[in-house]
């Protein structure tokens, strides 16, 4: 199957006119001349209701839209593949862009020919010019979300850089923080830097709450908590069960970096309890898989959580907290 080059150009305008039509559809009715798009980014997304990765990938790109388009110089057209116009009227009624009309069937057709590539979703995205600068965009929107505009390959390029840069010198501000975030949030929404938490064992807690092996694994937590609560222990576990009263962290619910950190992690189940060390580094990329909650243990000199067969994570100090930054639901349908 073909795909898209980065150096192919096209004439979009002309491709989303047809001879008896010069205008695009918004869910309102509203009409929307074509020739407004003249120098614009344009992003055709072809998607439909009855496409699942569709109805999972859709909400992000609305997302990117509403962030990014009010800067101007960017708008998406919706190229539906629905087989009825009332499953087209009820899945575009959720979406802010504009759309070829679903009486235009032709130009539908024309569209998917042309920019054949990948099946749905599928987000072309061409600059002013009808350059196509992207036929990846999906995958790219779904790893950056807003940070990828401006919409240009250097910027995608130094965005990638950027965060090998940061893979190679990991730090909790490099995991935790983002351009627009230096805290983590407490029980009571309150802001905390992420600089309070630099030179203490972190526990990044990914769960969800429909999911019965989350449900058991947070009972594990909660046991050991009290258990270690009960010897006087300075250690701190967080879990959503008892937030109103614990030093419960979390990233803001819809704070983008859920996904980078999936992705980042490369977390392919749950639950996942990824440690980090005092200096930030990654000391085991998944706790919860060991099944060794109820091995926890006392020693005299601290508390001993272990890990692997050869190392151990030692709470040494009292002034150190084990806490799980606690990210209720990950993955939004």
């Amino acid at each position: 199957m073909a795909v898209l080059e980065a150096s192919d150009s096209h004439d979009v305008l002309s491709l989303l006119f047809s001879l008896t039509r010069d205008y695009l559809l918004r869910n309102s009715g509203d009409q929307v001349k074509i020739d407004g798009l003249k120098g614009k980014t344009v992003g055709l997304y072809f998607s439909a209701s009855w496409c699942g990765p569709c109805h999972h990938f859709t909400p992000k790109l609305v997302d990117v839209y509403n962030e990014i388009s009010m800067k101007g110089g960017f708008e998406v057209v919706f190229v539906s593949a629905d087989k009825d116009v009332e499953s087209f009227n009820e899945y575009f009624f959720k979406m802010p862009w504009v759309v070829v009309p679903f009486s235009d069937s032709d130009a539908r057709d024309k569209l998917k020919a042309l920019f054949k590539g990948r099946g749905i979703p599928h987000l072309v995205l061409l600059d002013g010019y009808g350059k196509v600068l992207s036929d990846a965009r999906v995958l790219i929107i779904s790893e950056y979300g807003a940070e990828v505009y401006p919409h240009t390959s250097q910027h995608l390029k130094e965005l990638k850089e950027h965060e090998e840069e940061a893979e190679r010198n990991q730090s909790l501000s490099s995991i935790l923080a983002s351009r627009s975030r230096d805290f983590v949030l407490s029980a009571d929404g309150k802001k905390v830097p992420v600089t309070e938490l630099e030179g203490k064992t972190i526990g990044l807690h990914f769960s969800l709450a429909s999911y019965n092996d989350s449900v058991v694994f947070t009972g594990k937590l909660v046991k050991v908590y009290r258990e270690l609560k009960e010897k006087g222990e300075n250690f701190e576990i967080s879990f959503k069960q008892g937030m109103k009263s614990s030093h419960w962290l979390s990233l803001p619910f819809d704070d983008k970096s859920c996904e980078k950190l999936i992705r980042y992690f490369e977390l392919s189940t749950l639950p996942t309890v990824v440690l980090l060390g005092s200096d930030g580094k990654t000391l085991h990329p998944n706790f919860a898989e060991l099944d060794k909650m109820d091995k926890v243990k006392q020693e005299k000199d601290g508390v001993k959580v272990p890990v692997s067969e050869e190392d151990d994570i030692m709470n040494e100090e009292k002034s150190k907290e084990g806490r799980i930054c606690d990210r209720d639901v990950f993955f939004k349908a």
